[in-house]
């Protein structure tokens, strides 16, 4: 059902520098995940089921594959009349040009984009992480709490808390305490960067702190905080499903075993909320007779004449005979000579690992990341 009160606007400008290698030349929401797709793929798609058709994408760091990939919205049917993807970097202004100097000072630069739709509520995402969510539930209970401000929170163990915004709530969610990556957290109801805000509120809010010369123009920092002194009216929205931030290598290649299994931890196959993306023309994946395949995810394109065990073989990659592969990811284009052995490893897009050789080691604590830059391949 389409939503015309709200909008969507995904700030998708980040530099991701512990992906390393992996977003040296694109942004991190534009990284491959899960074999076919893109982490932007999960808000938009998110989006889209929710009913949400006007979606602004905010990019900034190395944006010109996301740009070309999100540009229109058919990938996801965001594409109708009155309806679609929005790209939206920084622009020049008879101020000059700038950049984004934050997650608040880059939707303030977009005010005018914003209001020349009129919506009553604003929907704020993060590009780079991996769940799928019906916003159009968090909007009933932000419209059933009258709220100002609601935000997405997710149960984290408690060891944990200290890495993320977390909320203090009363019984009936609203919130009454906000810690920013706080020491000694009082609860575990960590922000998962979704927020729906009333809009002018928020454009109030904005134009505010716009000038302030100590502000650092964030949500979490700067307009929630504020706006909790100020006394308005906020909520925590508890979600329980599935969210992964693949902010490291090591939780990316997590994200991506999280994939496998005969209960997996994300099922991407359910037909009621699908993850869209590319439709990419290419020939069928192909298995050779001497192959062996098992708890694998096997993506168009890929031909597999080798063994693999436990892992995900993205579009085109390929696995030569007598190579075995475990407990590991091979991105796009990506080829694995003849005999050699690959284990809890990521191998980047168009890398060639050659026959006989052996990468990443069974028992290492951490993944190995294996790109044309860290072999030195121009």
């Amino acid at each position: 059902m389409r939503n015309e009160s709200m909008l969507a606007m995904i700030l998708a400008g980040g530099r991701g520098t512990r992906l390393e290698s992996l977003t040296r030349s694109i942004a991190k929401p534009a990284v491959y995940y899960g074999g076919k797709y893109r982490i932007i793929d999960f808000p938009l798609s998110n989006c889209a089921n929710s009913g949400i058709d006007v979606v602004g994408v905010l990019t900034q760091y190395e944006s010109i594959l996301l740009n070309s990939y999100c540009a229109g919205g058919q990938k996801w049917g965001i594409d109708g009349k009155d309806s679609g993807v929005f790209i939206l970097p920084p622009r020049e202004t008879t101020a000059g040009f700038g950049v984004y100097r934050g997650t608040a000072d880059a939707i303030t630069q977009n005010i005018d984009f914003i209001d020349q739709y009129e919506p009553e509520y604003v929907l704020i995402l993060s590009g780079d992480h991996i769940y799928k969510m019906d916003y159009s539930k968090m909007l009933a209970a932000h419209r059933k709490n009258e709220a100002d401000v609601t935000i997405a929170v997710l149960e984290v163990p408690m060891k944990e808390a200290s890495r993320f915004g977390i909320m203090n709530t009363d019984e009936n969610n609203k919130i009454y305490e906000f810690q920013e990556k706080p020491a000694e957290p009082k609860s575990n109801l960590a922000s998962m960067g979704v927020y729906i805000f009333n809009w002018q509120l928020l454009k109030r809010e904005l134009l505010r702190d716009k000038d302030i010369e100590t502000s650092e123009h964030d949500f979490g920092k700067n307009i929630i905080p504020k706006l909790l002194d100020d006394g308005k009216r906020l909520f925590a929205y508890q979600f329980r499903g599935y969210w992964k931030d693949v902010g490291t290598i090591d939780s990316l290649w997590e994200a991506n075993m999280d994939l496998l299994g005969e209960e997996p931890v994300l099922n991407l196959h359910d037909p009621e909320w699908k993850i869209y993306t590319e439709d990419v023309n290419t020939s069928p994946q192909y298995v050779g007779k001497k192959a062996t395949i098992c708890n694998a995810y096997i993506n168009q394109g890929a031909m597999i004449e080798g063994e693999v065990r436990n892992s995900v073989i993205y579009t085109n990659a390929s696995v030569g005979e007598e190579a075995v592969v475990r407990d590991s990811v091979v991105m796009p284009d990506a080829v694995i000579g003849r005999g050699a052995k690959v284990t809890r490893a990521i191998i980047a897009p168009g890398v060639v690992i050659g026959d006989n050789e052996v990468i990443g080691d069974a028992d290492s604590e951490t993944i190995l990341l294996v790109s044309n830059e860290t072999r030195g391949v121009k």
